[in-house]
């Protein structure tokens, strides 16, 4: 208990450290902005999330295959960005717990179609409120009038530039 303490106070002391750094131009900088943002809203996520045990992935997996039911894999990977090796990885998982499942594809033997279990379908109701409470409570930052303006700022970035994808990360 006394460790967990000390390591607290030390991880407090390493942030107030880190606020009086001078990052130069980074502040200024929408990528880098922009990331900075994405992890603070991803590690948002897990804490709404982390008892379900789903991460920000598989919810987007789950709920393009709730909306899409009959998918292939490739059509999900290309959709989400993802590379196809990840996804199956992320599948095998799903699958493991028993939300989703593959069915082979009677026209194409090589794919296989895409569907939630009756467990995912239920799984899905408890995210999707999840998802609505993390969003409004992103969006309480900065207003539902400034969640529709940064919606629209990202979707034009997006537009503008390529959606990218785990292939473009390094």
């Amino acid at each position: 208990m006394a460790n967990g303490k000390a390591a607290k106070a030390k991880d407090s002391e390493e942030a107030r450290a880190a606020d009086k750094l001078d990052l130069g131009e980074l502040p200024l900088l929408s990528g880098y902005m922009l990331r900075r943002a994405q992890f603070a809203a991803f590690n948002d996520f897990l804490r709404y999330f982390e008892d379900l045990g789903v991460r920000p992935v598989q919810y987007a997996v789950l709920t393009v295959i709730d909306r899409n039911p009959g998918l292939k894999q490739s059509q999900v990977s290309e959709a989400l960005g993802i590379k196809r090796a990840n996804l199956v990885a992320i599948l095998d998982a799903l699958e493991r717990r028993g939300l989703a499942r593959r069915e082979a594809v009677a026209t194409d033997r090589r794919s296989y179609a895409l569907r939630l279990t009756d467990k995912g379908a239920a799984l899905m109701k408890e995210l999707r409120a999840r998802s609505d409470a993390h969003d409004k409570r992103l969006a309480a930052t900065i207003g539902e009038e400034g969640r529709q303006q940064l919606l629209k700022l990202l979707h034009g970035v997006i537009e503008a530039v390529g959606p990218g994808s785990e292939d473009d990360e390094e």
